[in-house]
This record gives structure tokens, sequence and C-alpha cells, in this order.
């Protein structure tokens, strides 16, 4: 009895001690595969910080069990077509206060669904695909950007999850209504259906060419009018202005006689 005991003592060390072992080669191999600019540690998941690290692109070398990752305060400029696709874990993502102007179409598949947060507050962002957020369950920060308000923006917004919310915090800096540039997008919308615009700006368009070929048509009638009423006037007053035929008097017996 004694001797299983102790079998059993050792072998349950054993395994303690090569659990932890698994565990360290895996905090290694994380550790390992830290892209060089970034600082890589394990708090509820990997996270990955590559915070002012004068980034000017998004690494291509994240770790694929990356939970958190920061890279705000870098330079990057676009976000391109899948560029976390391989991070299935990725639950945090920032991206403040860099120079973002661009966001590919597909910058966010395969995390688009996973995500719980997603920060491009502080960049210069005018305009997105419609599609860029598509499916994204995220709590987006997307204010302090030079936002321009139109038809786009509107249906961008109405895709999220938290639409209400992101849509307060932004303010056009430009519109397709000059009355809307540096009011809250929100309000912007309310005002007014931007999606509708276009259509009826070319319905007024419409409206406008079609009543004046209507002007056109009826000012060349009235003048045809005028000018045919003023040529039978003079017709009318030059045959007046004729001397009248006299009648010879053969003619007049030839009436007698018929008479």
């Amino acid at each position: 009895m004694h001797l299983v005991d102790l079998w059993l003592t050792r072998s349950l060390s054993m395994c303690l001690l090569l659990q932890s072992f698994v565990f360290m080669m895996l905090c290694f191999h994380s550790t390992s595969m830290c892209p060089k600019v970034c600082f890589c540690s394990h708090s509820g998941g990997l996270y990955v910080n590559c915070s002012n690290a004068n980034l000017k692109e998004i690494p291509r070398d994240l770790p694929p069990e990356t939970v958190l990752l920061y890279l705000d305060s870098n330079q990057i400029t676009s976000i391109p077509n899948e560029i976390f696709k391989d991070l299935y874990q990725l639950r945090v993502l920032n991206l403040s206060k860099n120079g973002i102007e661009f966001i590919d179409e597909h910058a966010f598949k395969g995390v688009a669904e996973t995500l719980q947060t997603l920060d491009l507050s502080d960049n210069r962002i005018k305009s997105v695909h419609k599609n860029a957020f598509n499916n994204l369950k995220a709590r987006a920060r997307i204010a302090n950007n030079p936002w321009h308000c139109d038809c786009t923006l509107q249906q961008v917004l109405r895709s999220m999850a938290s639409n209400h919310e992101t849509a307060n915090n932004v303010i056009c800096k430009t519109s397709v209504l000059d009355e809307h540039a540096g009011r809250p997008f929100l309000n912007a919308a309310n005002d007014a259906d931007l999606c509708n615009l276009p259509k009826k700006t070319t319905d007024y368009a419409m409206l406008v060419t079609m009543f004046g070929w209507f002007t056109m048509v009826i000012s060349y009638v009235v003048y045809y009018v005028r000018q045919n009423q003023e040529d039978a006037r003079r017709h009318l007053e030059y045959l007046k202005s004729l001397p009248s035929r006299q009648k010879k008097p053969d003619e007049a017996d030839d009436i007698s006689t018929v008479v």
C-alpha cells in the first residue's frame, strides 16, 4: 500500500511537472513569435503591444493566438484586405492615433464576428467602403476622424451593431449637404435621408429641364401665332389698297339680257 501511494504521488508530480513544461513551451513559443518591435505577454490571453513602435504598416507576423492587439500611436495609413484573418481569437483591436486614411472592403474579414472592441478614433478616415464593417459585432470607436457624411457612411453605420452610439460620436467634417458640416452625423441623418438626396436632386433637375423646354415651346407658339397674325393683317391691308375692277359695257348688256 505504501509503494502504491508513493507511485501515485510521483506520478502526480510528474504529470504536474509535464503540464507546467508544456505550458511554458507554449508561452515561449508565443513569445518567440512576437514581432520584433512589439512586446508580448499573457494577460487573459496573448497580449501583443505594438504601441508607439513607429510602425508604418500592420505587422504580418502576428501570433495567431493573439487576443489583445494594440497598434495605436503609430504611422499606419491603411488597413489591407484580410490582414487579421488568422487571428481567430482576437477580441480587442486598437488602431487609434495613427494616420489611417484607407480601409479596404474586407479588412476585418475573419475577425468581424469575434471582435468585442475596435478603436479607430483619431485617424484621417473620411470614408470607407459600404461593406467594410459588415458583420462587425464589436463596439466601434470612430470619433475624431474627418468624416464625409453621405449615403455610404449612413449605410455603414446602419450595418454596425452599436450604430446609434457610434453614429452619435461621428462629426461631419464635410457633407453632401453643406448645412450638415460640423454637425453630429446622427442629427444630419435625422434631418434628411442622405441616400435619397441623389434621386431628389435628379428629379429636381429633370423638373427644371422640362419646365425650361415647356417655356421655350410656349414662347415659340406665341411668337408664331403673333407673326402669322401680323402677316395676315399686312396681306389684308395690301388687298384693300388694290384698285377695284371696272365692269365693261358688253358685260353689263349680257347680264341684262340674261335677266
